[in-house]
């Protein structure tokens, strides 16, 4: 193989590795995520959540329903913590079988909806367990 040749190919393979890293992530999270905690005098508030649509219900489905939406092999039945500012969820944790913590992902839109991303912060959000969706972690 001639210089240019192997400089192709090695280039291509870098590629290659960076958008299948991009594409598959970097599999679960570590059990180093953290339960929010309520600061003193922080505007940031913390909250126990527990009204999230789950692809079980009809609703999820329902590209005109704004509620916020979970994709999660758990469901509502661990525990969820939630942190907030000014009306939007901003960070959402969440407990595995074992009861420990595991950061939410948030998708950039609350997919199937169709409505409320101009609302602030970009409305209400579609959060999913790391590892639990292929890409997502």
């Amino acid at each position: 193989m001639n210089m240019i040749t192997r400089s192709v190919t090695g280039l291509a393979t870098a590629a290659a590795l960076t958008g299948a890293a991009l594409v598959l992530g970097t599999g679960p999270a570590a059990a180093a995520d953290d339960w929010p905690v309520q600061q003193d005098g922080s505007p940031i508030y913390v909250f126990e959540a527990h009204d999230f649509l789950t692809p079980s219900d009809p609703d999820f489905w329902n590209p005109l329903v704004n509620r916020a939406r979970l994709t999660s092999p758990y469901g509502t039945t661990t525990r969820i913590v939630c942190s907030g500012f000014h009306g939007v969820t901003t960070n959402c944790v969440q407990a595995d079988a074992d009861g420990n913590p595991h950061a939410l992902k948030r998708l950039p839109f609350n997919f199937p909806n169709v409505s409320g991303s101009g609302a602030p912060g970009g409305g209400v959000s579609h959060w999913v367990y790391p590892g639990f969706i292929p890409g997502i972690s």
